[in-house]
């Protein structure tokens, strides 16, 4: 809005001249061609109501400069997501989720809503936040995990972005307490064909932001992400193998993390996929191979040193659900309500979860999570 002495009448200079920055103003007036103007317009106004006056001024410039600390940033969220720059991140995210559906809708899958006060945890008892529910314990859904496998057998293929939590102890830049699961899961496939659907919705979500979030790319300063000419699939193993040799202590069975991760995203610093892990540290309804029950029909998505997706052949037998249980020290009986669907003729089924976050970071070219989580929750925030 430009506002110019003997073009206005008084009272409207009166008014422009007490308002405060941030202040709500509601403007009637022609809109001039302006090219120096931030969106190439201004408005000269005619009529001028002052809505809603702003009695503080925020502790830095969300117009530009320098800004203080992300952590003192979310103590005024709202205010901080003015920014020109924070809200390029959430127009590359609201595309990432409507080309996210546009894909799974595409393919026939159907978008379900699971609940997210459950009574037995889904990756096991690690990571719960307990919640009382009616005086009896329950806890806030890790994943929609055991749903997503039961709904295959009416609907065959399925969906859902919704919530996970997870009672993360370490607090890092790439964990939350909160994040948003994009979920599918399908039945009469396995592995290798969701790794191969996961593909696809990547190129997807990357063609569609990238064509649609030209100018947020340009307030972030970043190209938008290009999709490499074909995902890698490395073997779990082959990874520890290529680890060892470039000098990382690792040993084979465990968890590919720290050091380890770090070196593996130098070399491999596109989308990859690492396949095929130990039995022993998947979850319990991770399918292990036929031909050698050590390895599992398991898959993470990588970019670079990140994991943004697991997923695999889910076991779709009773007896070795029961028998994988045992091994993981669960209880059968706290699984009750899920092992008797599979007395119905559970069908063969695959899946995985991609964290819509940690893509967000990728697409943004950001390393803190926060940043593109509206309202992050963590082991030291739960406000605002």
């Amino acid at each position: 809005m430009t506002v110019n002495k003997g073009r206005v009448s008084k009272a409207t200079l009166s008014k422009v001249e007490g308002l405060k920055p941030h202040s709500s103003v509601a403007v009637k007036g022609v809109v001039k061609a302006m090219p120096k103007a931030p969106n190439g317009a201004e408005v000269v106004p005619e009529e001028f109501k002052v809505l809603s006056v702003a009695t503080e001024a925020p502790f830095f410039s969300v117009y530009g400069g320098e800004t203080p600390s992300l952590d003192k940033r979310l103590d005024i969220r709202a205010v901080d997501l003015r920014r020109e720059k924070a809200q390029a991140i959430f127009k590359i995210q609201r595309q990432v989720l409507s080309s996210v559906r546009e894909f799974l809708a595409g393919r026939g899958y159907l978008e379900v809503r699971t609940p997210k006060l459950i009574s037995t945890a889904t990756e096991g008892g690690a990571s719960l936040f307990s919640v009382l529910y009616y005086n009896r314990p329950s806890f806030l859904a890790q994943s929609p995990q055991l749903y997503k496998e039961e709904l295959v057998l009416p609907f065959e293929k399925v969906y859902e972005i919704g919530p996970a939590f997870r009672a993360e102890e370490s607090r890092t830049q790439r964990h939350l307490s909160e994040i948003t699961s994009i979920d599918i899961e399908e039945a009469f496939v396995d592995y290798h064909d969701v790794m191969d659907t996961l593909e696809a919705l990547i190129r997807h979500v990357l063609a569609s932001v990238g064509e649609a979030c030209a100018k947020d790319f340009q307030k972030l300063g970043r190209p938008p992400v290009p999709a490499p000419p074909k995902f890698e699939r490395l073997a779990y193993t082959d990874a520890v193998k290529e680890m060892s040799k470039a000098g990382e202590e690792v040993t084979w069975g465990e968890d590919l993390t720290g050091p380890t991760t770090e070196r593996l995203g130098r070399e491999h610093p596109s989308f990859y996929f690492i396949t095929d892990w130990p039995t022993q540290i998947k979850p319990f309804y991770i399918k292990p191979r036929d031909d050698d029950p050590k390895l599992s029909e398991a898959f993470d998505l990588m970019h670079g040193s990140l994991e943004l997706a697991s997923g695999g052949s889910r076991i779709s037998s009773k007896s070795l659900l029961v028998k994988r249980l045992k091994e993981q020290k669960l209880k059968p009986q706290a699984f009750e309500h899920h092992l008797k669907v599979f007395d119905y003729g559970m069908p063969p089924h695959a899946g995985f979860g991609l964290g819509m976050e940690r893509l967000t970071m990728v697409l943004a070219g950001e390393e803190n999570i926060r940043e593109v989580t509206l309202y992050p929750r963590d082991k030291l925030r739960l406000v605002p």
